[in-house]
């Protein structure tokens, strides 16, 4: 069997593409569900307490986390945060 990288990516791009159109494209009108508003509005912290855990070693993810916990309670936004628990993560493991 011949394996084509191409193919593989092209099959993750299509499916990643998707994943962002349908959203857009089928969700016009404002959500009123409670249930799903207070869901999407978690989604963010799942994600980053994801990546605070997905790293090679413990001592990254803690380095992340109280990183993380401090710039949000310093009141910086998302964007902010993630971006520096990611740059925790990485200068950690980059030099450790």
């Amino acid at each position: 069997m011949n394996r084509n990288i191409y193919v593989y990516i092209a099959v993750m791009a299509a499916v990643t593409y998707l994943i962002r159109l349908l959203p857009l494209t089928l969700i016009r009108k404002e959500i009123k569900n409670t249930f799903l508003r207070s869901f999407l509005y978690y989604v963010p912290y799942v994600t980053l307490s994801v990546m605070t855990y997905a790293t090679r070693s413990a001592a990254g993810g803690a380095a992340a986390l109280a990183v993380a916990v401090l710039l949000a309670w310093k009141g910086k936004s998302l964007f902010h945060v993630s971006l520096a628990a990611c740059t925790a993560v990485f200068l950690l493991e980059f030099f450790i």
